[in-house]
């Protein structure tokens, strides 16, 4: 049986630890140049808070994504809400998903990622490309925002790893 002390030690640790990848992610999204194929670069941050929520269960997944998803309005310059809205809800159905239905292993996560990904990136691309006209709007779906759901995907794993080392880390001995 472990302490109160040492149970709250370990869960402050725990939750630094992902925040220390949350800001590392966002560092690593908001790099200039940095895995950047023409006009398209992987999101680092959705793949972290979909880690942290499977690892965590829905409900700190869920927070989690939401401060994730602020972080990424304030990097993206971006008024705050939308995407922390939409990593709030992606991270809790990813939790719940993975929790009932599939097994945990990295090819199921970078499905998941991949189809969150997708859902993240087409409500970005509704709401400031489709819904006010602009021109090419199509195109700009086909060659920007599909290659960045895959890229995003395909990185998706080393996210994965990440979480599950803070995890297990800060697991607390039965």
């Amino acid at each position: 049986m472990t302490s109160r002390r040492k149970r709250n030690l370990m869960l402050a640790g725990k939750w630094a630890g992902y925040f220390v990848l949350l800001l590392l992610a966002a560092t690593l999204q908001t790099t200039p140049g940095f895995l950047v194929l023409g006009e398209i670069r992987p999101v680092f941050i959705l793949p972290l808070c979909l880690g942290v929520a499977v690892c965590e269960g829905e409900y700190p997944g869920a927070f989690f994504g939401a401060v994730g998803g602020l972080l990424w309005d304030f990097t993206a310059g971006r008024p705050g809400g939308l995407l922390a809205l939409e990593l709030l809800f992606v991270c809790f159905g990813a939790a719940i998903l993975v929790e009932l239905y599939l097994r945990l292993n990295s090819m199921n996560f970078v499905l998941v990622s991949g189809v969150c990904a997708l859902i993240v990136t087409g409500v970005d691309f509704l709401f400031f490309y489709a819904m006010p006209g602009y021109a090419g709007a199509a195109a700009r779906y086909f060659e920007v925002v599909l290659p960045i759901a895959v890229f995003t995907a395909a990185l998706s794993p080393a996210s994965l790893w990440a979480a599950r080392q803070v995890n297990r880390r800060f697991a607390l001995p039965d």
